[in-house]
């Protein structure tokens, strides 16, 4: 593969804002997938991760797309997704990452990819990593006039407003927000020069256990549980956003709760299995960190925590939830799944569909 850009590449990140940024950027809507920088040279295709690891075995499909759709020689950043009806499920997704070449195949056809660009690096023998921001997209949207699905190009716009009825309408198709992108930057690998507004949401929840830090003895993160309509206790992730200071405080806070006696604890069937691969279980082997030491600690379910959290994944939070408070104004029984807030549902093959700015 000669390109004028070779693989792998870090992509140019964004930070975390709690506003909309003003001024001169574009705004696009923040999909909820894997990064992936794509890189076509000919009748090659590499696909590679934000963490610069390819992805080329895992999706068959939009290699096979990628020769058919995006120019013959060109570097190529956007994101994969994978829908479930009419909104993106990152969970699917999850799934596509096996050892097993049969088992990639198989699902490539049964839950096929796709593939939505949202930047320009190179085409043909030119790099555009130095060009504005502005220009590589309408370099973009030139090379990719022709794509069809499961080739997407991301929709744009200039204005605020638009952008603030995105950050609320496209939640109910599974975006996760919106990026915001200044107009006259340059491409800067692993950078956070973008930004980025996410949706954020509090839950109270029941903390049946923690695990241990990696450093040493103290606590790493709090396993937090909800109540379904069965009245099982759901695990539904954890928190542990803490610093060390607060860490070796919680152990303290903790103590009086610790429990080995599992026979009347939800979760208690669980601790046995420590090689458990079912979903949801606190002990469960990740697909991501698979020899990551995920034993825990169990803790009698009575404590109640506030957390902050993006967005579900299915009926557990979809990233690590930040810790806020205790609740000791809430009973354990109180926290169910009643009490999340659920988007209004939003057509994913609106935002897919050729995009024409209303502003022109």
């Amino acid at each position: 593969m000669e390109l004028p850009i070779s693989p792998p590449l870090a992509p140019m990140l964004a930070k975390a804002v709690k506003t909309m940024p003003s001024g001169d950027v574009l705004y696009e809507p923040k999909w909820d997938g894997f990064r992936c920088i794509v890189f076509r040279d000919g009748d090659e295709v590499e696909l590679s991760s934000r963490g610069e690891k390819p992805l080329t075995r895992y999706f068959p499909e939009l290699v096979a797309a990628a020769l058919k759709e995006l120019p013959e020689r060109c570097v190529v950043d956007g994101e994969i997704v994978l829908r479930s009806g009419h909104v993106l499920d990152f969970e699917a997704l999850q799934q596509r990452i096996h050892p097993a070449a049969s088992r990639i195949n198989l699902l490539a056809a049964e839950t096929p990819a796709s593939f939505v660009a949202f930047d320009l690096l190179a085409l043909g023998e030119e790099s555009l990593m130095d060009l504005p921001f502005g220009e590589r997209r309408a370099r973009l949207e030139i090379a990719l006039a022709g794509a069809k699905a499961p080739i997407h190009l991301t929709r744009v716009t200039r204005s605020e407003e638009l952008a603030q009825r995105w950050f609320q309408e496209f939640e109910g198709a599974g975006l996760d927000g919106v990026i915001a992108k200044p107009l006259g930057g340059r491409y800067e690998p692993d950078k956070r020069v973008m930004f980025k507004v996410k949706h954020e949401r509090t839950a109270d929840c029941v903390v049946a256990g923690f695990r241990w830090h990696k450093s040493g003895p103290v606590v790493g993160s709090l396993l937090l549980g909800i109540y379904a309509a069965d009245g099982g206790l759901q695990h539904v992730g954890v928190a542990a956003s803490f610093t060390m200071q607060r860490r070796a405080e919680l152990v303290a806070e903790l103590e009086p709760y610790r429990t080995e006696d599992l026979s009347e604890h939800p979760w208690g069937a669980w601790a046995e299995q420590a090689g458990a691969t079912a979903d949801r279980m606190p002990g469960a082997v990740s697909r991501w960190t698979g020899k990551k030491d995920l034993s825990w600690v169990a803790l009698r379910p009575e404590l109640v925590t506030e957390v902050a959290y993006e967005a579900m994944e299915g009926n557990r939070f979809r990233h690590t939830a930040r810790f806020r408070r205790w609740r000791p104004d809430r009973s354990p029984a109180s926290c169910t799944y009643d009490q999340l807030e659920v988007p209004v549902a939003y057509d994913l093959d609106d935002i897919l569909k050729p995009w024409v700015p209303p502003e022109g």
